[in-house]
């Protein structure tokens, strides 16, 4: 569609950056103070907007101010927009990671956050010490959606799901193993299908879900195992396996720095199971921010350097 000039010249674009601060905050005051200006004349922008929509836009509601059908429609491109936009303007701006000041908002779960973690912060200690990380665990189910509300830069961990405006690049790929303690479980790499099925086993789920992919295997070899526990968390499973006659298949990064730090065995896994890629996701409107790039390709870095990791 061509540009028609004089309607766009019409228009101030300032009010489309009081709209964003109004539809993320749900507030009059908030959003003023987001942009600087006073509540007055964030007010006078929402009864501008509500005119230019010919839509309410917010609503009182007991517990604020409520986004009406149209706002919500429009929160997504108004944000893309305005990401597009700012990136325009500071495209040409130099870059330097050791002069820059940000922090990122960086979801993830526990085994990738203790393989890369470590070695990300003493980059940045040493490197970028302007740069500052929030992490939180991922919520898969929810990712998508806190990634399009700007509530997390990006996120790290196991995904398949996404749409056209979620860019996805490869970290690393793992492969799994058997993490088990040798002296109470009285077995030697490496062990057979039986062995495996004779103990318990630990399940590691992100998903609240007592079934994983090797499950799947073995229901295709017309086998069972039997489950101790299941956890979300990734980095307890070592401390159970080595006090207790359990068993875990783990990626195999995780399970061998585990093992060395706290002597534990590792073994092939006695069933065929498909390699595991982990993946960044982040929304497209980041694609082209310098720093946002930069620390992409850092992490691409530091994940390729050493497969062990040597964190433990």
């Amino acid at each position: 569609m061509a540009i028609d000039h004089v309607d766009l010249a019409r228009l101030d674009l300032n009010l489309l950056v009081a709209l964003d601060a109004l539809l993320e905050e749900r507030s009059v005051t908030r959003a003023a103070a987001r942009v600087g200006v006073g509540q007055p004349a964030m007010s006078a922008s929402l009864a501008r907007l509500r005119r230019l929509f010919d839509d309410e836009l917010l609503t009182r509601a007991p517990d604020g101010m409520r986004p009406t059908p149209r706002a919500l429609a429009l929160a997504e491109p108004l944000r893309g927009a305005l990401r597009q936009v700012q990136a325009l303007v500071h495209r040409e701006e130099r870059f330097d990671p050791a002069t820059v000041a940000r922090t990122f908002t960086v979801s993830l779960p526990d085994s990738v956050e203790v393989l890369l973690g470590p070695r990300l912060i003493a980059y940045l200690r040493a490197h970028a010490p302007g740069v500052r990380l929030l992490l939180r665990s991922v919520d898969a189910a929810r990712i998508l959606e806190e990634l399009d509300a700007d509530r997390v830069d990006l996120a790290l961990g196991f995904f398949t799901e996404g749409q056209a405006h979620h860019k996805r690049r490869l970290l690393y790929r793992d492969s799994y193993v058997v993490l088990f303690n040798a002296g109470l479980v009285g077995l030697d790499a490496p062990i057979g299908l039986d062995d495996y099925l004779r103990f318990p086993h630990v399940l590691t789920s992100l998903r609240e879900t007592a079934h994983g992919v090797v499950d799947d295997a073995l229901a295709r070899l017309g086998r069972t195992r039997t489950l101790a526990v299941t956890t979300p968390r990734f980095l307890v499973v070592p401390f159970l396996v080595r006090a207790a006659p359990v068993i875990a298949t783990m990626h195999a990064r995780l399970a061998t720095a585990f093992a060395s730090a706290l002597g534990l065995s590792v073994s092939p896994v006695p069933v065929d199971l498909d390699p595991v890629a982990v993946t960044m996701l982040w929304h497209a409107s980041y694609d082209r921010d310098p720093a946002h790039r930069w620390l992409r390709d850092l992490l691409v870095r530091l994940a390729g350097e050493a497969p062990d990791f040597g964190v433990l």
